[in-house]
């Protein structure tokens, strides 16, 4: 009995050109960034302050956005994935539209809504005197605004992969709802979780549209590597592609760290 290609692991012949050109179509620019690098003076570019400036900013402000995302993403995700309640879909959308919203949509509505005159940030004003745009919390909020929605995705994903009953056999033993979710919930999850966290996090990492936006582009208090990128590439192209090859490394060099321990194990 011939056995089908797919149950050996074998992919057919028809699916490797296509799956080939998938392949060459998103190496194709990665591989520009390198043929056009210069090289040789690489090593004198990345020592320039502002370009270190730039990249702790954007390592901190991701790395909060994703804490942030975390402390309200996961709760959110297990809402969705674990209770039933009216308008549930309608929720699910709301949280997964910045998913396709075009950042700078994105970061337009957050300046209306927490800018000095929004309806949400003229109270923040008014009562705690603290003014929002154009400040490193604003690139937080605009990261944590775009990177959320995977996190959200992943985790809901990884908890309606997880049996619900070991959740009620905790319960029966007397635990309460938070030490059954600290205790059971979160370890069985915890490669969904971590997997979301990364990927909301290199999504923070690379933002531009909402923070250039809600928090526009200050050397040393809001501008990120995408932002100097941006501003390199009107005067210095090469200077451009230095910034873009860094932010490519710290990229790939995370999901690379994380990929067989986390994300391999979070789709099982």
């Amino acid at each position: 009995m011939t056995r089908s290609p797919l149950a050996t692991g074998r992919p057919p012949a028809r699916l490797l050109a296509p799956a080939a050109v998938g392949l060459a179509f998103l190496a194709l620019p990665l591989v520009g960034l390198l043929i056009r690098a210069p090289w040789a003076t690489l090593a004198d570019r990345l020592q320039d302050p502002s370009v270190v400036q730039a990249l702790r900013l954007s390592l901190v402000t991701a790395s909060t956005a994703t804490l942030v995302s975390l402390l309200v993403g996961v709760p959110l995700a297990w809402v969705l994935a674990r209770t039933s309640f009216p308008g549930r879909s309608l929720v699910r959308a709301f949280i997964t539209l910045p998913l396709v919203l075009p950042p700078v949509v994105g970061g337009l509505a957050l300046f209306l809504s927490l800018g000095r005159e929004g309806y949400a940030g003229k109270v923040i004003d008014d009562w705690f005197g603290i003014t929002l745009p154009f400040t490193t919390a604003a690139v937080v909020l605009a990261q944590t605004f775009v990177a959320m929605p995977f996190l959200v995705i992943s985790v809901e994903g990884a908890l309606r992969a997880t049996d619900s009953r070991y959740d009620e056999a905790a319960a029966t033993l007397g635990a309460s709802g938070w030490r059954t979710f600290t205790r059971v919930t979160v370890p069985l999850s915890l490669p969904g979780i971590v997997a979301g966290a990364v990927l909301g996090w290199a999504r923070a990492l690379g933002e531009f549209g909402a923070t250039i936006m809600f928090a526009g582009n200050f050397p040393g208090k809001t501008q990120t590597m995408p932002l100097k990128v941006f501003l390199a590439l009107q005067t210095d192209p090469d200077a451009a592609i230095v910034l873009s090859l860094v932010l490519l490394a710290v990229s790939i060099t995370v999901l690379a760290a994380l990929r067989d321990r986390w994300l391999t194990g979070a789709s099982v």
